[in-house]
């Protein structure tokens, strides 16, 4: 049997901002951008060093290190390990997903269950994916003793989330009549936030819903489904297309250890079902269009399009849409580009 690994005599001393004496404080939310919906305000605290009527947080920033040393660990850039050390936030993080007794959960990269914890807390069913062994050694462990968590040892970018998904939902039926959509609940690494976003949202006939803590940044960005903004993405008709997004609050980066460059913010995405997406005649054609007129960032339509229909007809579907002929791919909205796509697009 190998032997247990050594502590890390090499981690950082402890922040002043977490120790256990420090006075309880708030930062107050920023206003989003323009076009950004939002809840009511919030204000996220960046210290929790007390939950549940005076109990000492279990995820703070000492237990964090020594779950760390456990296993002799240092957080790694390469898989955007930012660690939670405030408690009230995960809390936070799951009521902006409504998650209650019975609910089934996916947590992306669980790190060392923080925020699992409380989800087991408040009766859900958790299915975690991490990437780290050592982390998903930590957290199966540190949960054994619940029927409540499944772990996977994988890149979630490259696992079939769908079919462990769907395998868990199956069998939590044969044990309970009821049958729901499941969520998703994640501190997700900010280097791989578009890609998981990109392979969740259009899963709406098994997720109900989508939270995420996401850079704050990205989160406005992607909330943000106004038109004539340079910052406007193919990301943001993605986005759009498949769910209803909702900036809830920010987090700031005193938050994490270790401590990132930006602060985060939680985005909950209200997922479609197949039925409710905008009428196209191929989804596929569809963003392989927005993705070309994307790519002749501040072309005109007319010139980035040519490909799929000759400048002319492009005008005139413009026209019908009732939009400028010099009109450029930021300038649309979701619906403008269904219907110009409708017209243009020869199956």
């Amino acid at each position: 049997m190998a032997a247990p690994p050594l502590p890390n005599p090499f981690l950082p001393p402890i922040s002043p901002t977490f120790s256990p004496q420090s006075p309880k404080f708030c930062f107050p939310a920023t206003t989003p951008t323009v076009g950004a919906r939002r809840a009511t305000p919030f204000v996220a605290c960046s210290s929790a060093t007390v939950r549940n009527g005076g109990r000492v947080n279990p995820d703070d920033y000492h237990s964090t290190l020594r779950a760390l040393n456990s296993k002799g660990r240092m957080p790694r850039k390469s898989l955007g390990q930012h660690y939670m050390l405030n408690s009230s936030i995960n809390e936070q993080l799951a009521a902006a997903a409504n998650v209650k007794e019975g609910d089934v959960v996916l947590e992306i990269g669980p790190g060392t269950g923080s925020l699992t914890s409380v989800l087991i807390d408040l009766g859900a069913t958790v299915l975690a994916v991490e990437k780290d062994s050592y982390m998903a050694a930590l957290v199966d462990e540190r949960f054994a003793g619940t029927n409540r968590l499944k772990v996977l040892n994988e890149d979630f970018t490259k696992c079939h989330v769908s079919s462990h998904m769907s395998s868990l939902l199956k069998s939590i039926e044969l044990s309970d009549s009821k049958s729901q959509p499941a969520k998703v609940v994640s501190n997700i690494p900010f280097n791989i936030s578009t890609d998981i976003i990109k392979q969740l949202l259009p899963m709406g006939d098994i997720f109900s819903e989508v939270v995420l803590l996401l850079q704050e940044e990205t989160a406005l960005r992607l909330v943000d489904s106004s038109s004539g903004t340079s910052e406007k993405r193919p990301i943001n008709v993605f986005v759009n297309f498949y769910s209803d997004p909702e900036f809830k609050f920010k987090v700031p980066r005193t938050n994490f250890f270790p401590q990132p460059n930006v602060d985060a913010a939680v985005v909950s995405f209200k997922l479609k079902q197949a039925a409710d997406y905008p009428a196209v005649s191929s989804i596929k054609s569809f963003f392989s269009m927005v993705n070309s007129a994307f790519n002749g960032k501040r072309k005109m339509l007319r010139k980035s399009l040519q490909h799929i229909s000759t400048a002319l007809e492009i005008e005139r579907a413009l026209e019908d849409c009732s939009l400028p002929t010099t009109s450029r791919p930021e300038e649309l909205s979701l619906n403008d580009f269904v219907r110009l796509h409708n017209l243009i697009v020869k199956q």
